[in-house]
């Protein structure tokens, strides 16, 4: 299964570099022809895209690989760094954009052969869509944070594509309804809206794909293994100490179960052993590690949120250790 989800991510990877390269190659071409600064724009964008989605393909191999001695809890940290560095590229983009623009609102030049620039964008935006759709299918169903960066790349692409189109499409219309009139200044004002489209963009990258580099904590996954441990009551009395966190597209979930104090340690590993399997049945790709105590019925502070016993239990527990 972890051999085919593998090659799975590394062909969408492969796909989102081929696409981005010849969308580079002719935004580009077609930029420098008719002179637009809102296409060059969209050409280095893309070619951002083109680096990010190298960065994606790379990510998504190496942190396929399994654990070793070096790197005992695997490589799916590699992932989150590339979501961050791919974001931190997009800021980049931003600012290039950004410059282009002022400048050319400072000192205009005309913008030629409109109408190529609507095909290209046209393109584009129809060429990533299907392509970050793709990317965030298999991004979501294999837990990959870079090809979900990647895709987030693309959609961006999307809807500044659009916006360069329609900029274009508008001095197109313009120019045939008002001849005398100068609309040069529509062009790099469509590229100061993508620049900062991207930016938001590339905001929302940075936050997604550097939390789990923080070991940032699980609130749904802790949410269900708290319901479904409260369904092993009576031989389960309560829990604490637990601990998640996701690095890349492995989980990793760790905390003390508390069960009965007279049970044998053959049945309470049972338990341990049942428990880490459900887990890792309801979320796949996890670590999960469960460690056995004997409950006196004290409820100390750190396991009065995770106890299951009630008042009348919890004094008979007490009573029978008196003794």
């Amino acid at each position: 299964m972890q051999e085919a989800q593998r090659r799975r991510k590394t062909r969408v990877a492969l796909l989102s570099v081929a696409s981005n390269t010849t969308l580079v190659l002719f935004k580009l071409v077609v930029g420098l022809l008719i002179g637009s600064v809102s296409v060059i724009s969209e050409a280095v964008h893309s070619g951002v895209d083109l680096i990010a989605s190298l960065i994606a393909l790379f990510a998504v191999r190496t942190a396929s690989k399994p654990a070793d001695e070096g790197h005992p809890f695997g490589h799916g940290k590699v992932e989150n760094i590339s979501g961050t560095i791919e974001a931190l590229l997009i800021f980049g983009a931003a600012a290039y954009i950004i410059f282009e623009a002022v400048k050319k609102l400072l000192h205009p030049t005309p913008v030629e052969s409109l109408g190529w620039g609507v095909t290209v964008m046209g393109f584009s935006a129809v060429a990533n869509f299907f392509v970050s759709r793709l990317l965030f299918k298999v991004g979501r169903e294999t837990q990959s944070v870079a090809l979900e960066a990647d895709g987030w790349h693309l959609r961006t692409d999307v809807y500044t594509s659009v916006g360069v189109m329609a900029g274009l499409a508008f001095m197109w219309l313009a120019q045939l309804v008002f001849p005398g009139h100068s609309w040069e200044w529509v062009d790099p004002v469509a590229a100061l809206g993508i620049a900062f489209l991207i930016i938001r963009a590339a905001y929302k990258l940075t936050v997604n794909a550097a939390r789990d580099l923080l070991d940032v904590s699980l609130p749904e996954e802790e949410f269900w293994i708290r319901e479904y441990i409260a369904g092993l009551v009576p031989p389960v009395r309560g829990f604490h100490h637990m601990r998640t966190r996701k690095a890349g597209h492995m989980r990793f979930v760790e905390f003390h179960l508390l069960v009965d104090g007279e049970m044998s340690v053959e049945a309470s590993h049972a338990i341990t052993e049942s428990v880490e399997r459900d887990i890792r049945e309801h979320f796949p790709e996890s670590s999960v590690t469960v460690h056995i105590e004997p409950c006196d019925g004290s409820c100390q502070q750190f396991c009065v949120d995770g106890c299951y016993l009630s008042d009348d239990t919890r004094k008979t527990v007490q009573e029978r250790l008196r003794v």
